[in-house]
């Protein structure tokens, strides 16, 4: 896929993916309307804020990476061609679904709304079994060892603390 229409691609799949899931459906749900925080602690909105603040730039950089250097989107309709192991990929298999979780869970937080955090966790859940079933089968498919080494020295879902270099 030439790279302008894997950019095109990638911006018109994160309106539709991450722009709906963690920025329409949590305004939906809250309104973006301030409850008393959670515990009636503030600190809390502090941290929903933090989690916010790292999670927008994660959804952004992956998708670009998707777009430059897989040539291809994170949409399974139209995937990269390359597999991309470089920015946040060298820390964690899926950092897309955890920036998206972390944004709607930072919302929840940010404005105390317990529904969030039902459907943070809910969509966290959805994630994992499409990347169980569907995903990670497709990419050992697609890339063969190439994949197979991505996957057995960075983890699914918890960051490594030291970036991985390749093989």
């Amino acid at each position: 896929m030439p790279k302008a229409i894997a950019v095109l691609g990638s911006a018109l799949f994160f309106v539709i993916a991450p722009f709906v899931l963690a920025g329409v459906v949590p305004w939906w749900v809250t309104q973006w309307e301030f409850r008393p925080a959670f515990f009636g602690i503030d600190l809390t909105r502090v941290l929903g804020g933090l989690l916010i603040v790292a999670g927008v730039p994660g959804v952004v950089d992956s998708f670009a990476r998707f777009a430059l250097e897989g040539l291809g989107t994170p949409a399974p309709v139209a995937p990269a061609q390359k597999l991309v192991v470089t920015g946040l990929y060298r820390y964690v298999r899926n950092p897309i679904y955890i920036a998206v979780v972390a944004v709607i869970l930072g919302q929840a937080l940010l404005f105390a709304d317990g529904r969030l955090v039902w459907y943070g966790a809910l969509l966290w859940l959805s994630f994992h079994v499409f990347v169980v079933v569907f995903e990670e089968p497709t990419l050992k498919e697609t890339f063969g060892t190439e994949y197979e080494s991505f996957r057995t020295n960075v983890p699914r879902w918890i960051p490594r603390l030291t970036p991985w270099r390749g093989a």
